[in-house]
């Protein structure tokens, strides 16, 4: 059982390791590539992330972790409680200044989240839910928008760690936003997820992402009325790579 208040406690902790993040001074040259073409690390990644396991896990005894920047491939988070975390989403833009980034913490019970928190410091804008309670954004209740697609809203991201996958995102996003009013690109799945939970976008999708992009951004969007799958209409999972989408409720998939 998970003690009460535990919401509480860790808005505190995510809202701390984005000061972290506002903090942050000469990033570029605290940053490291790892595996991937533009796919890189900084000092501060690695900061927020240890400190939200230490904090996390001091909350919940005995669960598990799953974070970006020291996953384990044997990790399991199919039975009891895990964290999946993502320090620092959307690092390319916390290199450069672009202020689009956010902390990502997702609480799972038996491989499913049950809790969701993506905090942006650089609007002050922390998003959270928790299952079957409905989604919230800085104490007010947000909802999916009422909007078709073709009234909406595309957004999408480009898979950038899988170079093969580009043309066919782009192919996905014309097809998409041929039926729809304009595009965005933020650079932060987590970021984009919230958008469509909080009804300011109508579709998003991206065709490979990880977990720890999703899971708290995912529940916000079902807590928010809206809909999850991979593009082909699936449920989603949390134990491995896939692609994902979310929408509003009268936006309907397409036949690619």
């Amino acid at each position: 059982m998970l003690k009460e208040g535990l919401l509480p406690e860790i808005l505190k902790i995510v809202q701390e390791c984005g000061d972290i993040m506002l903090s942050a001074t000469d990033i570029e040259r605290k940053t490291h590539q790892k595996e991937g073409k533009g796919n890189f690390v900084t000092d501060y990644d690695s900061r927020v992330q240890k400190a939200l396991k230490a904090r996390l896990l001091n909350l919940v005894p005995g669960a598990a972790f799953l974070g970006e920047e020291d996953q384990m491939d044997h990790t399991d988070i199919s039975k009891g409680y895990a964290f999946i975390v993502d320090p620092i989403d959307g690092t390319a833009n916390f290199i450069r200044g672009y202020n689009a980034s956010c902390v990502s913490v997702a609480l799972a019970k038996d491989g499913y989240p049950v809790l969701g928190v993506v905090y942006n410091p650089y609007q002050k804008e922390i998003y959270y839910a928790e299952k079957g309670k409905g989604a919230y954004m800085n104490g007010q209740r947000i909802y999916a928008s009422e909007r078709s697609l073709e009234e909406g809203v595309v957004l999408f991201g480009v898979a950038p760690y899988n170079k093969e996958l580009m043309q066919k995102s782009f192919e996905t996003a014309y097809r998409y936003v041929s039926c729809a009013e304009d595009l965005r690109r933020s650079g932060s799945a987590a970021i984009d997820l919230c958008m469509v939970a909080s009804g300011k976008a109508e579709f998003f999708f991206e065709m490979v992402l990880s977990p720890w992009d999703y899971a708290a951004g995912a529940l916000l969007v079902e807590e928010a009325g809206g809909f999850t799958s991979d593009l082909e209409g699936r449920p989603l999972t949390y134990d491995r790579k896939q692609t994902v989408t979310a929408r509003a409720p009268k936006v309907e998939l397409l036949k690619l």
